[in-house]
């Protein structure tokens, strides 16, 4: 199993940036796909969610509205579309699955987003 995360920068508040996760080793169509992130000194969050066959999704509060999960199982890829930026986003933000292949949730490296003026 291996999740590759991408897309993660520099940006000043209120822009954008899109996050890509590629996952390779296990049959990503029927996973579960998750977003995390984790800021300096802070509990890790979850962002989001996508179930498989992309029939439901959910977000944290903090991100409802200005973010978007979504994933393109032909190309075994997860992103993350993320609007309206602020400097509390600024996090390692991680992509994770869950499934058969992945019962404990496996996880990627993480990417980094900076959010700054």
């Amino acid at each position: 199993v291996q999740l590759v995360e991408s897309g993660g920068g520099l940006v000043q508040p209120g822009g954008s940036l899109r996050l890509s996760c590629v996952a390779s080793g296990f049959p990503f169509r029927g996973h579960i796909m998750r977003w995390y992130r984790q800021a300096p000194e802070k509990e890790r969050e979850l962002v989001a969610t996508i179930t498989s066959g992309s029939y439901s999704t959910s977000y944290a509060d903090s991100v409802k509205a200005r973010f978007t999960i979504s994933r393109d199982d032909s190309k075994n890829t997860l992103y993350l579309q993320m609007n309206s930026l602020e400097p509390g986003d600024t996090a390692l933000y991680y992509c994770t699955a869950w499934g058969s292949s992945c019962l404990k949730e496996c996880w990627g490296q993480g990417t980094q987003v900076t959010v700054s003026s």
